[in-house]
This record gives structure tokens, C-alpha cells and sequence, in this order.
């Protein structure tokens, strides 16, 4: 009979070939919105990926994502507005993210504030700041007509969503590798151990507080990265547009490992950067099939319940594949349950030997040698009690 782990691996292989199939299919129907839909998923992938290294890496629930990716777009839109290059403008997004991710690492490791509290604070905090940044609620920028870091691919002839996609594809690569190789790092795995073992790794003289730190100031950092490229490509940058951050990241995690696997540090990068993509689609193609745009957040809440259920769901059907696997029915009992050979009578019409007991001789021939000991012996004694007397 074929293994659980058979059919869950030919049941994920099907999965995913439907996932595929339903891609290309909305891809062909729609392209033009698909192309849009992938190359903004590609730079949510960068925001998943930071989410990735508190979330799973660290064992840590940090909501400055939902304040780190407005501080992103937020300095962004303002640099690019005031004329500075946008590459420079994106790396100015990418250090504040850094600077964000610190404040919260210290607020969690120096002043002993719970991770979620030092996250809540920080975020409330930078809402001020990023409105101080921008002076106003919103920046638009396409009526200053202004550059992006798209706009070199836009001047060779490519439209802004190709364009897009080729960066989104750029920066993904870029960055899963150079997570790749941080991690293989010593620092990189002692940030790893961090999240998985801090007692152990404080018992080899590591400093989890620093190790913490530098954990969430590259998360930061990869989501205002994220939220600078967001802007440019949206052309806005918005005070809520950092709202419901996190629960997009952690949708978009879920997916991905629930698809795509876990099975090394690789794949999971790999399985975080289409799970976000993945997400992007779903929501592209259900706007596309008329969802009013009041029920929006109601559908993203359902599909995060969805995807944060989805192990539970994956759990149940190896319990069911494994209870269909016990023996249950009359030919799978009997399958099992080994044979008992029938004991033929002698000519003499004598009753049959009883089975033999465990040192080898038949177990009534046992009992009744026992028997014969026990009445010698008594006799044996009645005798020496008569001799006495």
C-alpha cells in the first residue's frame, strides 16, 4: 500500500499543477492585468521576505511592518519630488527601514518591552513621522512627472508594467541571494540559532540582544525597501497604505510554504517569493470579476483566514489518510492477521496434542508432570511424618 508520505507528495505536485494551470488561464485571459498584478507581487515579495525573518526566523511577532513600509514610500515620494535620484531615493528608504527595525530592537531587548508592545510603539510613532516627512496626508507623483526606477526600461520601449516586472524580478534575485548568504554566515546562523534556541546560543557566549537587533533592522530594512518600490510604481505614497501590512505578509508566508514546501532554507525563500505573487493574482483576478471595492477587505481577511488555516486543513488529511490505511475491513483484517494452523487428529481417534508452551514441551504434559511432583512429595513427607511418630 502506498505511504502517507506518497500521497501527500502526489497531492501537493496536483495542487500545485492546478495553481498553474489557473495562473496561466487568468494570465492569457487577462494579461495586460496579470502583468500588473506579478510585478506588484514581486515587490511585496521583498516586504514578505523581511516578515519571513521575524516571523519564522525570529520567533517574533513585529508590527513595525505596518508603519516601516509607509516610511519607505513615505521618504521616497518626498526625495524623488524634491529632484534626487530615485535609486538614491530607494536607498534612503532602505536605511530608514534599518533605523525603524533598530528603535524596535532596542525597545525589545534593552528596555525589556514584549516584542508586540516595542513593535505597537514604534509604529505609532512613526505615523507622526512619516506625516512630518511627506507634510501631508498623500504625495502624488504624476503631476510632477518625475522619474522612477522604472523609468530607464520605459525610455528603451518596454511598457511601465514590463518594466516593472523586470525590476520586481531583479531585486528579488538580488535579495534572496543576499539573504542566502547572510545566513550561511556565522552571524546569519547565529541570528537562526537566536529564533530557535536562545538559551543554547547564550551558552556558546553569543549576544541574542544583538543578534535580535540586527534580525529586525533587516526586516525593516527589506520592507521600507518594499514600500519605496511600491510608491514609485503605484505613484502615490499614502498614510494607510501600510494598513492590513501584515496580515498580507503573513497570508502571503502561509501560502507559500503550504504549497511550495519548507524543505531547505532555499526553497523556502523560493516558496515565500511565489506565495506573495500568488496572493497579488488572487486579489487582481477577484477585482477583475466585479468585487466592489467596499468588500475588498472582507475577502483579504477571509483568504489570510484561509491561508493561516491551511496547515490545520493539511493536518486533518494525514490523520484521514492514516485512518484509512488501519485496518478496518474484513479483507484488510484479514490480511493482516496471520493464519492459525489446524492441529489433525490421530488415527487412534485420541484427542490432538495441545500446543506447546513456551519451553517447548505440550503444555497439559506440563501441568500434569507438575501434578505427579506435587503428590510425590506430599507422599514423600506423610512417610517421614509416620517414621517419626
Amino acid at each position: 500500500m502506498e505511504t502517507v508520505s506518497g500521497i501527500r507528495a502526489k497531492a501537493i505536485w496536483v495542487v500545485r499543477g492546478l495553481v498553474a494551470v489557473l495562473f496561466v488561464a487568468i494570465w492569457a485571459a487577462q494579461a495586460s492585468i496579470m502583468t500588473g498584478a506579478v510585478s506588484l507581487g514581486l515587490f511585496w515579495a521583498v516586504m514578505v521576505l523581511g516578515v519571513y525573518i521575524t516571523y519564522r526566523i525570529l520567533d517574533v511577532a513585529d508590527l513595525t511592518v505596518e508603519a516601516s513600509i509607509t516610511l519607505g514610500a513615505s521618504i521616497a515620494a518626498r526625495m524623488i519630488t524634491a529632484g534626487a535620484s530615485p535609486v538614491l531615493a530607494t536607498l534612503a528608504a532602505l536605511g530608514l527601514g534599518l533605523l525603524a527595525g533598530l528603535v524596535t530592537g532596542v525597545l525589545h531587548t534593552k528596555l525589556r518591552i514584549p516584542a508586540l508592545l516595542a513593535g505597537i510603539l514604534t509604529m505609532t510613532g512613526l505615523y507622526s513621522v512619516n506625516l512630518l516627512i511627506m507634510d501631508r496626508p498623500n504625495i502624488p507623483l504624476l503631476p510632477f512627472k518625475v522619474d522612477s526606477v522604472f523609468t530607464p526600461l520605459v525610455n528603451l520601449g518596454l511598457s511601465t508594467d514590463v518594466a516593472a516586472l523586470i525590476v520586481g524580478a531583479a531585486v528579488c534575485v538580488v535579495v534572496a541571494a543576499a539573504l542566502y548568504w547572510f545566513f550561511g554566515t556565522e552571524i546569519g546562523s547565529a541570528i537562526r540559532a537566536t529564533g530557535n534556541n536562545p538559551s543554547m546560543v547564550r551558552a556558546q557566549g553569543v549576544n541574542t540582544s544583538t543578534m535580535i537587533i540586527l534580525g529586525l533592522m533587516i526586516s525593516n530594512g527589506l520592507v521600507g525597501l518594499a514600500g519605496a518600490l511600491i510608491a514609485q510604481y503605484q505613484t502615490f505614497s499614502d498614510i494607510s497604505m501600510g494598513i492590513g501590512s501584515i496580515v498580507i505578509g503573513l497570508a502571503s508566508l502561509i501560502i507559500g510554504e503550504v504549497l511550495f514546501g519548507t524543505r531547505s532554507f532555499k526553497s523556502t525563500i523560493l516558496s515565500v517569493i511565489l506565495g506573495a505573487v500568488i496572493d497579488r493574482v488572487i486579489l487582481a483576478a477577484v477585482i477583475n470579476l466585479g468585487l466592489p471595492a467596499n468588500n475588498l477587505k472582507l475577502f483579504v481577511a477571509l483568504t489570510v483566514t484561509v491561508a493561516l488555516a491551511l496547515p490545520v486543513f493539511r493536518d486533518y488529511g494525514r490523520t484521514l489518510v492514516r485512518s484509512l490505511r488501519r485496518p478496518g475491513s474484513g479483507e484488510e483484517l484479514w490480511r493482516r492477521t496471520p493464519a492459525v494452523p489446524a492441529v489433525a487428529a490421530p488415527p487412534g481417534g485420541a484427542p490432538a496434542a495441545p500446543a506447546a508452551s513456551p519451553g517447548g514441551a505440550p503444555a497439559a504434559s506440563t501441568a500434569a508432570s507438575g501434578d505427579a511432583r506435587a503428590t510425590a512429595t506430599d507422599g514423600a513427607a506423610s512417610k517421614d511424618d509416620r517414621g517419626g511418630d
